[in-house]
């Protein structure tokens, strides 16, 4: 039995027991694992690391560890620039997508409302994820840790909280989110965008109140659900607004949103 030392880094500790928080430890091994095999062994997806030091100098997953190799894992760097090193995975996407899996609905929903393209099904398989997400490109967010350490997945996040606004934050975060908001823009329902159409267009499909005190109405273009700014307007606009404030003046928002306030 052979020994090496692994010491993880930030959030990359959520994954780990409390004795392996956050300090060096011992790991056995036979043979020669590679890193990636041992970093997946240890608790944490692959998708969650983005550099790996073993004896100071930058590897990538493929590393055949050999006895008392000192491994350090880091997770995604937003605001450091590591180009001298080895990132482990793909270049951004240009255009951010998602992909949640069942236990997410009430998120989806959120990251629609400020405006994210995000496929979400409550009977959705792992398999049918990882199809999804490799065909469409789309960043898969899960509660699910094994489903991060299938060797298909590139792109995904483990949200760590039970709280629907404290995953919103965290998903704002961890895919630096501030600039790319395009609140009430897109359907709540199935993902689709919303347009703006003609009172005239829809009149038949609404309630007599609201036919007489709302004027302005987006429609989406798929499931053709009506959207207006009545009782749940402000309520949307203030989440916004909040959620903008608290992570730090993200931008996007405004007078002019688009907001889903009721439907037909």
């Amino acid at each position: 039995m052979n020994l090496a030392c692994f010491r993880f880094y930030e959030e990359l500790n959520d994954f780990l027991p409390p004795e392996r928080k956050k300090v060096l430890f011992p790991w056995e091994f036979r043979g020669s694992p590679s890193v990636k095999h041992a970093i997946e062994a240890l608790g944490v997806p692959h998708t969650e690391v983005d550099m790996i030091l073993v004896n100071s100098q930058s590897v990538d997953f493929s590393y055949k560890i050999r006895p008392d190799d000192q491994i350090s894992v880091y997770p995604v760097f937003e605001s450091l620039d590591i180009t001298p090193v080895s990132h482990l995975r793909e270049k951004p996407l240009q255009e951010l997508k998602f992909i949640a899996d069942s236990h997410l609905g009430r998120l989806t929903k959120y990251l629609r409302l400020f405006g994210f393209d995000t496929h979400y099904r409550n009977s959705i398989s792992d398999t049918e994820i990882i199809d999804l997400a490799e065909a469409e490109k789309r960043v898969i967010l899960t509660r699910d840790k094994d489903l991060l350490k299938n060797g298909r997945v590139t792109r995904g996040y483990w949200v760590r909280s039970q709280q629907c606004e404290e995953q919103l934050g965290e998903i704002i975060v961890r895919f630096d989110l501030r600039d790319n908001f395009q609140p009430l823009t897109r359907c709540l329902e199935c993902n689709h965008t919303i347009r703006e159409v003609t009172k005239e267009s829809v009149l038949l499909q609404l309630l007599p109140k609201t036919r007489l005190y709302y004027q302005e109405f987006w429609q989406c273009g798929n499931c053709n659900r009506i959207y207006w700014k009545g009782s749940h307007w402000e309520r949307m606009r203030e989440f916004v607004n909040e959620k903008l404030k608290n992570e730090g003046e993200m931008g996007g928002g405004g007078d002019g949103e688009k907001g889903r306030v009721g439907d037909r």
